[in-house]
């Protein structure tokens, strides 16, 4: 995995702290070109990684990057899922059963319903769990998807109710079907580390917030600032400018600083915006060949 990957959250009008800046995003990329255009921008320089959702519009995406694989040779996805709102949206407009068929896996009808069935049946989570992540995957087919994430609002709610064997489930099947490391994305890094470990995922990845101010990490930041000492799961920082509150070398050169962390995923609306933060990563935490840890890192 790099360790500079490009989010989606500016694409779809996704903003923490200001809704008219959310409303102005979602307006500049109303069209998948505009997308495609930031995702070349940050390929030319050099940011080849790109962690999305699996919202509807990345079907378009992906098909343009197979079709341009030649053109995008490095280029690479990694998925987060399940996205709630596509599901919610398809029910309502395509009714229950037009929504079971539309988000089918390949392996058909027959072996969803089967396990699907299985599964409520015996009100076990991993048929569904697998189910969902094989319907999920099919857009990405024939481009690459080292990373495959859980997202947080399904990470969160299995911390929340105690189904720790879940992650597990997911975890497996990441590895087993896609040959993927399984990823995952939460709002509460002290319990996920804690609830990952005991069930014997070891060294999770974990992307979570991390940035100077301690936004939206819950637990607190010195709690987060302990387990980075600790060094017990490999870290991906998101939210580093905490939506805009901390300015872009401030948070850059902090974020930096912090032991452990293995990749920054940031988003961005434009090449200029893309080549700065790039420029801040390359000043603050510069890597070489020899000398360097698993994370770039400089070692003694």
């Amino acid at each position: 995995m790099e360790r500079l990957l490009l989010g989606d959250n500016q694409f779809f009008g996704v903003n923490h702290m200001s809704e008219e800046k959310a409303r102005q995003q979602q307006m500049q990329f109303q069209d998948d070109e505009a997308i495609i255009a930031v995702l070349e921008a940050a390929y030319a320089e050099g940011i080849h990684s790109f962690m999305c959702t699996t919202h509807d519009r990345m079907g378009a995406i992906a098909d343009h990057f197979r079709a341009h694989r030649d053109e995008f040779p490095e280029f690479t996805v990694l998925p987060g899922m399940p996205y709630a709102h596509k599901y919610a949206n398809a029910v309502t407009t395509d009714g229950m059963v037009g929504a079971i068929q539309k988000f089918l896996p390949d392996g058909g009808l027959l072996d969803a319903a089967v396990r699907g069935t299985r599964s409520m049946a015996r009100k076990e989570i991993e048929g569904v769990l697998t189910l969902l992540v094989d319907a999920e995957m099919k857009m990405f087919a024939g481009l690459p998807t080292p990373v495959v994430w859980l997202q947080n609002v399904v990470t969160d709610l299995l911390l929340g109710m105690g189904f720790n064997g879940a992650f597990e489930v997911f975890a497996r099947h990441v590895r087993e079907k896609y040959d993927a490391e399984p990823g995952f994305i939460t709002m509460n890094l002290p319990l996920a580390v804690e609830r990952l470990n005991a069930v014997g995922i070891e060294n999770p990845l974990i992307c979570s917030n991390i940035n100077k101010i301690g936004f939206r990490m819950s637990g607190g930041i010195d709690a987060y600032r302990r387990l980075l000492d600790e060094n017990r799961f490999r870290a991906v920082a998101m939210s580093v400018y905490a939506s805009g509150a901390i300015p872009p070398e401030e948070a850059i050169e902090w974020v930096c600083a912090q032991p452990h962390i293995e990749a920054i995923v940031f988003g961005a609306s434009s090449a200029r915006n893309i080549a700065s933060t790039r420029q801040l990563v390359d000043r603050y935490w510069p890597t070489q060949a020899a000398g360097a840890d698993s994370s770039g890192r400089q070692t003694p």
